[in-house]
């Protein structure tokens, strides 16, 4: 009698699970078709796969702001009048990019190339002599800033605007690697070596394996027994690059906490409230909210009493954070973010996203519509897209479009009569570099005050523009990556790695 029951629950259990099974396979709307099912070909659909918060990042919740000075344009450069613009969801790192985080870079580096491509390292290293002056003792900065332990947490500087796009490339590639190997997919390769290392992009094309762990299921019956993941399998994080100045402006402002029912409460001149640069809070009333210079000689205050702790850049997490959550978006260092400088940006750039700096660019294929074989440093070879694709578009014309609606010639002419106006020569046009200016196509932005500026500089809505291969010891950078999918994490999305 005890069998038969057992027997009975056994057949309702398999009954059930059976049914559950049935149920939880989505057919296609459009065919009738299961999805993810090999008896009927395999169409294989992720669902309800959200993007994770990539590591030490913030979620920033975008939305609609007013982008511009905040205060009198005390420099009378009329380069950030107010503008109402729209930014999407993103996720930002929550500090600079430390010492440590670049040190990590630099011997990854070496490890990989350095035996044969010694220069990429050479290349890659800050460059620490931006601490040197004619008229001041700043050698033991030179010597220890970037390598001693005791500056590990401290922000990395001397690193120009093309040296922390490649760090964030190479951010890109490490932190899908892991999540690679964290789904089984891959095992540790400790014998990468020039072209043969990790590069996602390599990867998806097919011209990096690994060492296979285990491998993807392929539910293609025609298909080998596992795969390589692709990008619509959810796991792969997009690119990690420098955030645009809206992004790096919005972020910085963090209206979120000042805001109640689409009203703004109270505009701000810096990331937090109020027109002061010192706390109200009760225990630490009177201290610096940033690190920054206060007057003439006054980097740090008077021993004792000191004002903000800090004569040079201070540790990253320092003081307080913003309501984003985010550190030192006010003094500290500055920050390289993606556009190219133009005094008229604000005027003329898109109100969704805006930016100026776009080059597009494609994966470089040949005759028969194959990618180009990776270089020698295991990166695939990428160009600007090519005038006969996008002659005929409404959405844009050319790859380079630096210099679209700045005074070029391509801005004022009909579609398609503008094909061989070359941007460099309209740049030199509009702008007498060397003599009159300093603005080119090589000028990009950075934003907020460093450590040796005054108050002024603290508004997010300043910005100040450098040659993207020059460096200083007042600049750094921290990362981005654009939100995927929902403009808000939904909780309830099912995260779990399959």
């Amino acid at each position: 009698m005890i069998k038969i029951r057992e027997l009975n629950i056994a057949i309702f259990l398999l009954a059930a699970l059976a049914m559950s099974s049935c149920k939880n396979r989505v057919k296609s709307p459009t065919t009738g078709w299961d999805y993810n099912n090999p008896e009927n070909g395999g169409f294989e659909v992720v669902s309800n796969r959200e993007q994770i918060t990539p590591p030490n990042m913030v979620f920033i919740e975008g939305g609609f702001f007013v982008m511009g000075a905040t205060q009198e344009d005390v420099l009378y450069d009329w380069d950030n009048i107010p503008r109402r613009v729209t930014v999407s969801s993103f996720y930002m790192d929550e500090t600079e990019v430390r010492n440590l985080d670049y040190l990590e870079y630099i011997y990854w580096l070496g490890r990989v190339y350095g035996e044969d491509y010694p220069k990429v390292v050479q290349n890659a290293l800050p460059d620490t002599l931006v601490w040197r002056e004619r008229l001041a003792y700043n050698e033991p900065l030179v010597e220890n800033y970037f390598r001693h332990p005791a500056y590990h947490y401290y922000p990395v500087v001397g690193v120009s605007w093309l040296q922390a796009n490649d760090f964030a490339f190479w951010r890109t590639d490490r932190v899908n690697e892991l999540l690679l190997i964290q789904e089984g997919i891959l095992d540790w390769d400790l014998d990468q070596k020039n072209e043969n290392n990790f590069n996602t992009e390599a990867y998806l094309a097919g011209q990096y394996e690994g060492v296979v762990k285990n491998g993807k299921k392929n539910l293609n019956p025609n298909g080998e027994e596992t795969r390589r993941i692709s990008f619509s399998d959810g796991i792969l994080l997009p690119k990690f690059r420098l955030p645009t100045e809206a992004e790096w402006e919005y972020a910085a402002l963090s209206l979120i906490g000042n805001s109640l029912y689409e009203r703004i409460v109270e505009r701000r001149r810096y990331p937090w409230n109020g027109s002061y640069v010192r706390t109200d809070e009760r225990t630490y009333e009177g201290s610096f909210l940033a690190n920054f210079k206060r007057g003439r000689g006054d980097y740090m205050g008077v021993a004792g009493n000191l004002n903000d702790f800090a004569d040079i850049p201070a540790p990253v997490g320092s003081y307080w954070p913003n309501d984003f959550g985010l550190y030192n978006m006010a003094g500290n260092v500055s920050e390289w973010v993606f556009d190219v400088y133009r005094p008229t940006t604000f005027q003329d750039v898109s109100d969704l996203n805006p930016v100026r700096g776009n080059v597009f660019t494609d994966l470089v294929k040949d005759e028969q519509g194959n990618f180009i074989e990776k270089d020698s440093l295991g990166h695939m070879r990428r160009a600007p897209v090519d005038a006969e694709a996008t002659a005929h578009r409404k959405n844009y014309t050319r790859a380079d479009n630096i210099n679209y609606r700045d005074g070029d010639e391509q801005s004022g002419l009909d579609q398609g009569e503008w094909m061989n106006v070359g941007t460099t020569s309209a740049t030199t046009k509009m702008y007498d570099y060397g003599g009159t200016t300093l603005i080119s196509d090589k000028s990009r932005v950075y934003k907020g005050a460093s450590w040796r500026d005054n108050a002024y500089f603290l508004s997010p809505g300043v910005r100040r523009f450098l040659n993207e291969d020059e460096a200083s010891a007042t600049i750094g950078f921290r990362c981005a990556m654009s939100r995927v999918g929902s403009t808000v994490p939904n909780p309830r999305a099912n995260n779990t790695r399959r």
